[in-house]
């Protein structure tokens, strides 16, 4: 082992949805946070509670002991979360403040503590990160931030060995090591750009929706918005009507009446368990379930403006060209082409396929079993991130046995 790594049973990397579904199960089943920075048990304050929370931090009832949240007592068996934002939220920090509450209702909610009534006009991107801090404060998970985690790699030949998950902190650099790692770093680190001849060319600005803030930013402008899924007919809903949109798309979307409800998410969830099995880039679920008629796409359908176009074969200075040779001016092109996942610090685990994936079966990896990764394929939507990290520590505790309670 490493000779200053610092012993764990765990390493969760990451503190979104699946991070903190991990992290909560394994408070659930005795295991110690040993994250110290962030910790409620030294005194420090937590964030404020979310508006709508009725416990107020210090008083007998509230959260953020064991005690109040029904846990175990501390135990021997020991975890920690390691989070590369500055503060709580994961993405939902970094979405654009037109995404409102009842945009997003029924899917976001974490295991154990729901999210308390919000005004349904409220952005996500205030109400959301504020419930992730309440929710890190209320279950005491002590998460560690800002880490960025540079390498993960096997301390030595033995199958049953310790992973070292080498990171630099603000304070320097530090290794943990770790019987089982839990990488829930999900995907909107990593936003995806096709390649398309001329791209360089293009006079216009081109920005992925990652970057995208407000319509305001394009009014009066054309905007080629290229992409299948909800962003993009979310944002072509928004930003045409201050702007001149066309919209593109590689494939013709396939559009479901039904509601999306939870069979129907258990079906697209295990529609893209099967790929990653096999060790296939996992694809989203949207590829899976096909586009479900939101308020928006109707809202867009009823002005006129969700008229699908073929991909466009090229880009020029001025606009793009299309595979029938026209050509469609533009100012700008939004595009809305998925993520992919961020897993670029498991290379030194060599454990991706010829096909571009990880072989993986319920959250773990079927290459090297010290490896679960959530928030991965299946589990990139929210109903599948909470029962990803349900289902990692399941098998971790079923291996490590029932944490002994440590002495007082």
């Amino acid at each position: 082992m490493h000779e200053l790594a610092i012993p764990v049973d765990v390493v969760v990397i990451g503190a979104g949805q699946a991070g903190l579904s991990a992290g909560y199960h394994l408070r659930r089943r005795g295991f110690t946070p040993v994250g110290a920075e962030h910790s409620v048990a030294q005194g420090r304050p937590g964030p404020a509670t979310v508006e709508g929370s009725p416990e107020a931090p210090g008083s007998p009832e509230a959260p953020g002991s064991p005690e109040a949240s029904g846990f175990p007592e501390a135990s021997t068996r020991t975890f920690v979360v390691l989070d590369g934002e500055a503060a709580p939220g994961g993405a939902w920090q970094h979405r654009w403040a037109s995404l409102r509450m009842a945009t997003v209702n029924g899917i976001h909610e974490l295991p154990g503590f729901a999210v308390p009534p919000a005004d349904p006009a409220a952005s996500a991107r205030d109400v959301l990160p504020a419930y992730f801090a309440e929710y890190e404060r209320r279950f005491d998970l002590r998460i560690e931030r800002p880490v960025r985690v540079r390498a993960v790699r096997r301390a030595d030949d033995d199958p049953n060995g310790r992973l070292l998950v080498e990171t630099e902190t603000p304070n320097g650099t530090r290794t943990w090591a770790a019987r089982y790692v839990v990488n829930a770093t999900g995907t909107w680190t990593r936003p995806f750009l096709p390649w398309v001849p001329g791209a360089d060319r293009f006079r216009g600005r081109q920005l992925h929706v990652a970057d995208y803030v407000s319509a305001d930013a394009f009014a009066g402008r054309r905007v080629v918005i290229v992409g299948a899924g909800v962003s993009a007919v979310q944002l072509l809903d928004e930003i045409s009507h201050v702007a001149d949109t066309f919209w593109v798309t590689r494939r013709e979307p396939e559009w479901v009446e039904e509601d999306f409800d939870l069979p129907a998410r258990t079906a697209a969830i295990a529609g893209v368990e099967a790929r990653v099995r096999m060790g296939l880039p996992p694809g989203s679920v949207i590829s899976v379930t096909g586009m479900h008629w939101t308020p928006w796409a109707r809202a867009a359908e009823a002005r006129g403006v969700l008229v699908r176009h073929p991909m466009f074969a090229a880009i020029e200075e001025h606009g793009v060209r299309m595979p029938d040779g026209t050509f469609e001016p533009a100012d700008d092109i939004l595009w809305a082409t998925g993520f992919r996942p961020a897993v670029s610090h498991l290379a030194p685990l060599g454990l991706r396929t010829p096909q571009g994936g990880f072989r993986v079966a319920d959250t773990r990896s079927l290459d090297d079993p010290r490896l679960f990764l959530i928030g991965y394929g299946p589990s990139q939507s929210t109903v599948g991130a909470n029962r990803a990290g349900r289902v990692a520590v399941r098998r971790i505790v079923a291996e490590l046995g029932a944490p002994a309670t440590s002495a007082a």
